[in-house]
Parts: structure tokens; sequence; C-alpha cells
């Protein structure tokens, strides 16, 4: 074989498979490496899902999937894009989670940059050797909390990969413009550190200074490397991911999903219910169930969204309570952290979600807890009594962590709920009618804003970002759409809905003087030719 059909057809950015034409394989010496047959992209297509329906499960299926990726980097890419609702689950949530726990097991070849202690001195080295020159997105984790499923420590690998994935499949941030990495820093898994299949430091999580020394590194190696990349901090724990980005946020351009993104798509899903229910923010009461980073970012959104119509700051807290493993944020609360103390209400130490729902009468129940089935039926038949129509909002992943489910939900308020969650439900019955769940899935921001920042290469991620996508995405569902429970555009037109979002918030970016090259006459169609086509 001539060296350079080796390059190509191990090369998975150049290769094609079959769908190389006969002039192309004659040019580049693969005539006779395929079969006779031109295969276009759709027989391609139709060949992969056939592969993929005689996978025996989900997790099968993200493994042929990932090697898809390894060796067609583009046919992956048509694949996700053509039919989102279905290959996005296997990809990312709820499937990666799976993936992850059995990372050391399933690993294949290991995709991303692992950046561990003992590159202490040299990290910018590292960075080095990656094999793309100018990165323009890093997703980056520690692994100490992914997704609702604790320290994974270097096996959270597949988070950043499978973020990275739909940055390209829904935003069309090109991928050779994105790098997945994982800081290891050991992991408290005791299972994992036992396991002969784990790949990662066999140590238990170093913290404090040293954490701290190897984080800055990294950072500012991404400064002197890639000038012009945005770090996406991704599944740190609250206690290292709410000071990171205090840490970072005004010094370089980074921002974190599990913080601002999630705070995002959950505000837009409110800006839907408002337009659902005909009414506005400041008209509800908020229940947080979990007061972690994402719950107290979300809380922090809101508050800045009712602000920016017109309502107090006073008068926006509030409206918003919230509940941490002892009860109530109140200030008898044996349990507040820092990151709550701007939440913490003057009130009765209400123990159970139950008595909390009965002394708040919140309208907006937002679970982000990871404790499975807690919106009960007695939980959400007492919103009921003072509230015909509560927005609940299960955000909590995988799906196997979900406070309730849309049956549920929907089944015990007679259809009159306004629903998301963070998961894929499937749609509902309930006689006459046929309810479709919309998922609050971070997919709809994080891919967005990425392009955005990308096209702009702006200096800074701010809240506001976060809050232009918000009020963007949910100006793009219709009412129909909305009369039959979906307050997040189809998950069918993702693609279209980011690129549309990535445009409003470009503006948003140009007009703060926060990007770092020149505005253009027309930022819509400036944006659509930054967007990145995995035909051949």
């Amino acid at each position: 074989m001539r060296q350079e059909a080796h390059e190509i057809l191990y090369n998975p950015r150049l290769n094609k498979g079959t769908a190389f034409t006969e002039a192309e394989r004659e040019l580049l010496g693969l005539t006779g490496l395929f079969p006779d047959a031109v295969d276009d992209s759709a027989t391609q297509q139709k060949r992969a899902l056939a592969q993929l329906a005689h996978r025996a499960n989900d997790l099968e299926r993200y493994i042929y999937l990932s090697e898809l990726q390894d060796r067609n980097e583009r046919l992956f890419y048509q694949l996700l894009r053509a039919d989102p609702a279905k290959h996005m689950p296997i990809v990312y949530t709820p499937t990666v989670g799976e993936a992850c726990q059995k990372f050391g097991h399933i690993m294949r070849r290991p995709k991303g940059l692992y950046v561990s202690l003992k590159h202490r001195g040299r990290v910018a080295d590292i960075l080095r050797n990656w094999p793309e020159a100018d990165v323009r997105i890093i997703c980056v984790t520690d692994g100490e909390r992914i997704l609702g499923l604790g320290d994974l420590g270097i096996c959270g690998m597949g988070i950043p990969v499978g973020k990275l994935a739909l940055y390209t499949a829904i935003g069309g941030v090109h991928p050779g413009r994105c790098m997945p990495v994982v800081l290891d820093v050991g992991t408290n898994n005791e299972n994992f550190r036992h396991d002969p299949l784990y790949p990662g430091l066999r140590q238990e999580r170093v913290r404090g200074a040293e954490f701290d020394a190897l984080v800055e590194e990294f950072v500012m190696a991404v400064q002197e490397v890639y000038p012009r990349a945005c770090i996406q901090f991704e599944d740190f724990h609250n206690t290292t991911a709410i000071p990171l980005l205090a840490r970072y946020r005004d010094r370089v351009c980074c921002f974190n999903d599990d913080i601002q993104g999630t705070a995002s798509i959950a505000v837009a899903g409110l800006f839907a219910a408002c337009r659902a229910l005909g009414n506005t923010l400041a008209d509800h009461r908020y229940l947080f169930f979990g007061a972690g980073s994402a719950a107290t970012g979300i809380a922090d959104l809101v508050v800045q969204a009712m602000k920016a119509r017109g309502t107090s700051e006073a008068d926006a807290h509030a409206k918003i309570w919230l509940m941490n493993s002892k009860g109530l944020v109140v200030k008898d609360n044996p349990g507040i952290q820092p990151h709550q103390v701007q939440f913490v209400r003057e009130g009765k130490l209400e123990p159970t979600l139950l008595d909390a729902v009965k002394a708040v009468k919140p309208t907006v129940l937002i679970g982000t807890s990871t404790q499975p089935a807690t919106f009960t039926r007695e939980v959400i038949e007492a919103m009921r009594a003072y509230c015909k129509q509560p927005v609940i909002f299960p955000y909590s992943n995988p799906t196997s962590k979900a406070e309730c489910t849309a049956e549920q939900a929907w089944t015990w308020t007679d259809g009159d709920a306004i629903f998301a969650a963070g998961s894929p439900f499937a749609p509902v019955t309930l006689g006459k009618r046929v309810l479709i769940p919309g998922q609050g899935n971070n997919v709809y921001i994080y891919p967005a804003v990425g392009l955005a920042v990308y096209a702009c290469e702006a200096s800074r991620v701010t809240d506001e970002m976060f809050l232009k996508a918000a009020e963007s995405l949910a100006s793009r569902t219709s009412d129909a759409e909305l009369s039959v429970g979906l307050i997040y555009p189809p998950i069918e037109r993702i693609h279209q809905s980011a690129v549309d979002v990535a445009v409003d918030v470009a503006t948003l970016i140009f007009d703060r003087g926060l990007a770092r090259v020149e505005r253009p006459d027309n930022i819509d169609g400036w944006i659509r030719s930054k967007v990145y086509n995995p035909a051949y």
C-alpha cells in the first residue's frame, strides 16, 4: 500500500470509506482497497444504521459509534445530524453515563488528552502533543462528579468526548477545533483503584494547593499554546466547580456548563412555560430540590432575568427557595454551603420535600438532586392543591436519577403540568391527548454559545450571553408545540435552533465589545458560513 493511501485510510478526517469515487481511488492509490461499488452518503448511513440495529444494547451502540468516529469522522457526524433524537442519547446522556462507568473495560482508542499530576511543570509541552494546531474549544473535567454517578476519575473522559461531538453535530464547530481533556488527579473510587483495567493514577484524589497548582498550570498553558481557545469546565465537584469559575471567569475565556449552561436551559424552559401560561417569571415561586452548583446557577440566572425585566433584586430573591440534604435552606439549616448563602431565607427548617412544598407553595419545582423518584404523587398533588398548572422540571440525569417521569407528572396532574426533564422520556397518552415531553438538555445551549464564541473569538464568556441564549431558544418553540407539552424546539431541528441562537449570542458579543474579530455587516450569514458541514 502506498504511504499516501495508508495515511488517508487511517485518518478519520480524510477517510470516506466506500464513498471514494473511482477517480479518487485512482488518484489516491485506493483502487482495489474497497469493493467496486461506490456508495453515496445515504447508502453508507443505511449500512451503519443496519449495523447499529444489530447491537444488543445502547452501550454496544455507543461503542460502535465511537469506533465509526475513529475511522470515518464525517459519516459519524452525518448520522448524528440526520437523526439527533435517535443518536444523541447514545453518544451522550444517558448512555454516556454507563460508558464512563465501564470506560476502562470498553476503551479502544484513547480519545482526548490526559494531563496528570506527573506532568506538573511541563503541561504546555503535553498540550503541544495534541495533533491540532488551532484548538478553539477545550472541554475539561477532573472526573469527580460525572453526571449523577460520582467520582469516576479518568473514566470521565467520555463526558468531554461526548460534549465535543455535540459541539460539532449540533453547533457546527469544526471537530478539528475541539479538544477533550481529563485532569488526572487520582480518584476516591476504591473500586476503580483496585480494578486492574482502570487506566488512570491509582491514588486518592488530591485537593487543595496541589490540585489548584495543576489547574493553574493547565489554564495558563492553554493561554500560551492555544490563545484563542475557550475552556469549558465540566463535571467538577461543587466544592471545586464554583471556586474555579470565580477564579478564572474574568481572567480567561471560560465557562462552566454545569452551572451556566444548566442555568440557561432551565431559564429557557421557564420563559417558554411563562409563554404557555400567559404570565412572567416574576409571577412564580421557585423551589429547588437540590442546592448544588446547578441549582444556585439556575437561581442566580432567574434573578438576573427578573431584574432585567424590572423586578428588584430583593423581590426576585424573595421568590426563590432552595432545599439541601438537611431541608429548606433557612438560617437554622446546619448544612449551608458558601454558594448557598445568598439564597438563605427566613423560615422554619422543613425537613422533607412534601413539608417544604406545603410551606413554600411553589408554582415551579426544579430537581437537581440526583435523587430518583423524589417528586412523588403526594408532592405533586400538594402543588395541585393551590396551582392548577404547576411547572415541574426534574432535571437530574441520567434517566435513572430523574426525580420523576413525564408519565408520572402528567398522570398526577391530568396533563396540566408544564413539564421538562434532563433526560429523554417517551410521549405520554392521556385519553385522546398525546403529550410530548421536552428535554431540558444543555445541548440546546452550549453548542450554540460555543459556536458564537468560536466565530467571534470572544475574549470572555459572560452570564449575559447565557441569558441571551435562553431568551433566543425560548422564542423558537411554536404555539402549536407548546400546546402538546413541548417547551423546547423539537430535537429534530436542534441544529437549526443552535445556529439561530448562536447568531443572537454573537450579536451580543459584538455589542459588548468582547469579540476579537471585526464585526461583519451580516452576522447571520457570517455565522452560518462558519458552520461545519460533514458532507463529502
